[in-house]
């Protein structure tokens, strides 16, 4: 006997993505989200090689959204990200298609040009260098495969527990400015929920290993020198990277503005000369 097909909506009732109680709000944001898959949308997976968009991956898959939805996207951020994070992507995405996006300047273009380093309160780095070319590299794959019917649901790693600001985000939204011309475009954070601890128990239970930067003592995983990393994470990284920190140190210097929102520069911050 045929076995009955497991509809995403039922799938999705017992998904990661809806930890805790499920209120009416809430229950309606997933169940729209399965009702794209059930509609043969098709699932950006949002990767930058770190140990959140990796358990993401695996989560979509163990809610029953099948490889032939999903295509992988990357913001190929050259220089200032970290070595072997397409070679990483690669060896733990399976077999769907990886889309590479690359913006057409790169950050330290971006910072001549303003003579200063992105904030928290203007992050160019991230409309620029990833936001803006991931919508347009997923806009053309959309176009050029009619089978998804204009459909996409594009999937980001953020979680609740990494800030406040993460905390009050819904996890599903639509994206009135991308559903434009044919399209349907629903923003979806499937691991909203997920703690710390279950990331990574994610990645090792479905015998995988996170990225080689956590192992050489980096807690997060997305430039090499981010505006928001933490003071360990930015020494540790001044370590391992010698030659791009000196670029940067030598950038704070020419431009009189640091990387930093606290005023210090990476040398007081790190204790590292460059």
């Amino acid at each position: 006997m045929r076995p009955k097909r497991t509809t995403a909506v039922q799938v999705f009732t017992d998904s990661t993505s809806c930890t805790g109680p499920r209120r009416g709000a809430q229950w309606g944001r997933v169940t729209r989200c399965a009702a794209m898959l059930d509609a043969g949308a098709l699932f950006a997976v949002n990767h930058s090689a770190g140990k959140d968009s990796q358990a993401m991956l695996i989560a979509l898959r163990r809610m029953g959204v099948p490889d032939s939805q999903i295509v992988v996207v990357h913001a190929d951020l050259g220089e200032v990200e970290w070595p072997g994070n397409i070679e990483h992507i690669r060896s733990t995405m399976g077999d769907v298609p990886l889309i590479i996006a690359r913006a057409r300047k790169t950050f330290f273009d971006m910072v001549e040009h303003r003579q200063m380093f992105p904030s928290p309160g203007q992050r160019q780095c991230t409309s620029d260098l990833k936001r803006g070319p991931i919508q347009r590299e997923l806009r053309r794959y959309l176009k050029a495969n009619p089978r998804f019917g204009g459909r996409i649901v594009n999937c980001m790693g953020m979680r609740a527990q990494e800030s406040p600001a993460r905390a009050k985000r819904q996890d599903v939204t639509r994206n009135a400015g991308c559903s434009i011309a044919g399209r349907e475009w629903i923003d979806w954070l499937p691991i909203h929920d997920m703690l710390h601890f279950d990331v990574f128990a994610t990645i090792l239970s479905a015998g995988q290993r996170p990225h080689w930067a956590y192992y050489a003592g980096m807690t997060r995983l997305s430039c090499v020198f981010c505006i928001m990393a933490s003071a360990a994470d930015l020494t540790t990284a001044a370590r391992l990277m010698r030659e791009l920190y000196r670029r940067y140190v030598e950038t704070e210097k020419r431009i009189g503005h640091t990387l930093s929102m606290s005023g210090r520069s990476l040398e007081e911050i790190t204790g590292v000369v460059a």
